[in-house]
C-alpha cells in the first residue's frame, strides 16, 4: 500500500495565556491518515480544535510561542523537524490552504492575476510571463469565465464566489497534492457553495488530490468527503466513513451535532423553542412595518443599479418573516431600510401605519458581525446600555440593573456587563447584540445573517433564544439570511428576493414545499443535502445542468 499523503498521530497543540507561561490545551492526541485522491472533513463546534489541527499541517504554529507534540508528516516532509527551506517548499508545492475570508487572503492592491502568478513564480522559479500564463490558466480552471481580463480585475471587482475561487486558483497554481480548505463556503450563498464544492470534488478527481475540508456545516461535509472526524474540545470523537458516521452516529456528541443541524424537511420550532409544525397567528392589528414600493439605486449618473426595485411586504406582531435569497439580490439593503438606517429612493415604511423616516423608535437591528457591531474599546455592558442611554435613561444604577437583566434574559450573565468583546465566544457576542436590540423594548428586529457565522448547535441555541423572546414579548421578526433551512425552521412567512425584487411569498410551508417560482426551486436544490448518496445524485445533476448550460 502506499504511503499516506498526510499521517498524523498524537497531535497535540498547547498555546500560551497571560503572561506567567501558561498554556490552553487546543489539540489533544488527534490521529489520523489521508490518502492521495481521498477528502477527510472536520466537524465540529467552535472552539474544537479543527482549524488548528489544519494549521498544524502547514507548520503554521511556527514562531506563535504554541507547544507541540506528536507527530504530522505531509507528503513524506515531517513538519515538526522540518528546516524553513522545507516548510516553504511544503507550502505551496506540497500542500496549499484555501482560507474562509479571501478578503483578508487577497492583497486589495494588486491584480488577482498578479497575486497568483507571485505565488507561481515564487514556488516554481518561473520566468514573470510565464508565472502570468499560468495564472490565467488556473483561473480559467477555476471557472473565472474571460480569465485573461478578469486577472487584471483587483480583488473588490469580484464577487464573495468569485474571490473564493480566485483564492483556489492561487492554491492550484504550484499544483500542490493537497488542499486544505478551512471553512471555505461559510460566507457564500447556497448556489456559490454548490459551484464552490463541486470544484473542489472536479478537481479531486481530475487531479487526484487529497482534501482536507476543515467544516461547522456538517451538510457541506456530507456532499465533499470520504470519511468524516467529529471533534470536540480539541479531542477526536468519532471517525468513519461518512455514510456511517451521519447515517449511524456511534457516539452521543455526534448524535446531539446532526440534531442540531437544520434541514429543509425538518419542523418549525415553536415560540417555546420545540419543534411544532402548526402556522402561528401574527397579530390583528395594523403591520408593526410595511413597505410599499420601496426602491433604492446605488451607483454614478448612468451606471446606477437598483439594489431594491419596487418591494411591497408587510409583518405583523408576533410574525417572522423570513428573507432569502443570493448574495447582491437586495436583502440587506431591503432590512437597512425597514429600520431607516437607509433611506428609499421612491416608495414608502411605515411603522404601525404611520410614514417613517429615518431612524424612529421601537425598532432595532442584529447584524452578522457582533464583533464589527461591537466597539472593542468600550464593555458589552456600555454597548448595550447605549440605546437607553438614547431614550433618556440617566440614572447609572437602574442602567446597569437594566443591562444585567438584558444580559441574564439572553442566557449571559449580569456580571459579564464590565467585559470586553474579544473575552466572548462568537456566539455569546451575537447574545450581546440581541441584547443590545431587546433593550429599549422594540416592536420589530430585523435580524441580517445573524448566526451564518455560527456553528450548527450555537445556531439553535440563538434561533430558539429569538423564538422565545417572540413569545414573551409578541416582537416582529425579519430574518434575512442565504441559509434556507435555518429560514425555515424560525419563520412564518418568507419573501424569496431576486435582482432587487421578491419573485415569491407565500407560507413558509407552502413555497419550501411547493415553489412556484423556478428561482426558488434552484435555491432549494442547492442546499447541501445530509444523505451522502442523495448529495451525489444530486452534484451529478448540476453537472449535467452545467454541460448544457
Amino acid at each position: 500500500m502506499t504511503q499516506a499523503l498526510v499521517e498524523v498521530a498524537g497531535l497535540v497543540v498547547d498555546f500560551p495565556v497571560g503572561g506567567a507561561g501558561d498554556h490552553v490545551r487546543a489539540v489533544d492526541g488527534v490521529s489520523f491518515t489521508l490518502r492521495a485522491g481521498r477528502a477527510l472533513g472536520i466537524v465540529g463546534e467552535s472552539g474544537s480544535g479543527k482549524s488548528t489541527v489544519a494549521a498544524a499541517l502547514l507548520g503554521l504554529h511556527r514562531g506563535t510561542g504554541a507547544r507541540l507534540a506528536g507527530t504530522v508528516r505531509v507528503g513524506g516532509t515531517d513538519v515538526s523537524a522540518a528546516t524553513p527551506a522545507e516548510l516553504r517548499r511544503l507550502r505551496g508545492g506540497t500542500a496549499a490552504m484555501v482560507f474562509q475570508d479571501p478578503l483578508s487572503s487577497l492583497d486589495p492592491y494588486l491584480a488577482i492575476g498578479d497575486q497568483i502568478a507571485e505565488v507561481h513564480r515564487i514556488h516554481s522559479g518561473a520566468s514573470r510571463r510565464a508565472a502570468r500564463a499560468r495564472a490565467v490558466e488556473v483561473l480559467d480552471r477555476v471557472g473565472i469565465a474571460d480569465a485573461v481580463r478578469r486577472s487584471r480585475a483587483r480583488p473588490h471587482e469580484f464577487s464573495g464566489g468569485m474571490r473564493q475561487r480566485a483564492l483556489i486558483a492561487m492554491a492550484l497554481a504550484c499544483e500542490p497534492r493537497l488542499l486544505i480548505a478551512d471553512e471555505p463556503t461559510t460566507a457564500l450563498d447556497v448556489t456559490v457553495q454548490a459551484q464552490i464544492l463541486d470544484l473542489l470534488h472536479g478537481l479531486r478527481e481530475e487531479r487526484g488530490l487529497g482534501l482536507l475540508l476543515v467544516t461547522h456545516d456538517v451538510g457541506v461535509a456530507a456532499e465533499s468527503v470520504d470519511e468524516l472526524l467529529v471533534m470536540r474540545d480539541g479531542a477526536a470523537v468519532e471517525r468513519g466513513p461518512v455514510a456511517s458516521v451521519l447515517t449511524a452516529p456511534a457516539e452521543p456528541y455526534t448524535r446531539e451535532l446532526l440534531a442540531a443541524v437544520p434541514r429543509l424537511d425538518g419542523p418549525r420550532r415553536s415560540r417555546s423553542g420545540h419543534p411544532d409544525p402548526a402556522p402561528r397567528t401574527p397579530g390583528p392589528d395594523a403591520p408593526v412595518v410595511e413597505a410599499v414600493g420601496l426602491r433604492r439605486e446605488f451607483g454614478r449618473r448612468g451606471r446606477r443599479v437598483a439594489a431594491v426595485a419596487g418591494v411591497s411586504l408587510a409583518v405583523r406582531a408576533g410574525e417572522t418573516l423570513g428573507i432569502v435569497g443570493e448574495s447582491g439580490s437586495g436583502k440587506s439593503t431591503l432590512g437597512r431600510m425597514l429600520v431607516g438606517l437607509l433611506e428609499p429612493d421612491s416608495g414608502q415604511v411605515r411603522h404601525g401605519g404611520v410614514p417613517a423616516t429615518g431612524i424612529t423608535g421601537g425598532v432595532q437591528m442584529v447584524f452578522q458581525d457582533p464583533v464589527s457591531s461591537l466597539n472593542p474599546r468600550r464593555s458589552v455592558g456600555e454597548s448595550i446600555a447605549d440605546p437607553l442611554r438614547a431614550a433618556g435613561e440617566r440614572d447609572t444604577a437602574a442602567l446597569r440593573a437594566r443591562v444585567g437583566e438584558l444580559l441574564e434574559r439572553v442566557g449571559l450573565e449580569a456580571g459579564h456587563y464590565d467585559r470586553y468583546p474579544h473575552e466572548f465566544s462568537g456566539g455569546q457576542r451575537q447574545r450581546v447584540g440581541i441584547a443590545r436590540a431587546l433593550a429599549p423594548r422594540p416592536r420589530l428586529i430585523v435580524c441580517d445573517e445573524p448566526v451564518s457565522a455560527l456553528d450548527v448547535t450555537t445556531q439553535a441555541q440563538v434561533t430558539a433564544l429569538l423564538a422565545e423572546l417572540q413569545r414573551e414579548s409578541g416582537i416582529a421578526l425579519v430574518f434575512i439570511a442565504h441559509d434556507l433551512a435555518v429560514v425555515r425552521q424560525v419563520s412564518d412567512r418568507v419573501a424569496v428576493m431576486r435582482a432587487g425584487e421578491i419573485v415569491e411569498e407565500g407560507p413558509v410551508d407552502e413555497v419550501y414545499d411547493r415553489p412556484a417560482h423556478p428561482y426558488t426551486r434552484q435555491l432549494l436544490a442547492a442546499v447541501p443535502e445530509l444523505d451522502p448518496a442523495l448529495a451525489a445524485e444530486r452534484r451529478s445533476s448540476r453537472q449535467e445542468a452545467y454541460a448544457t448550460a
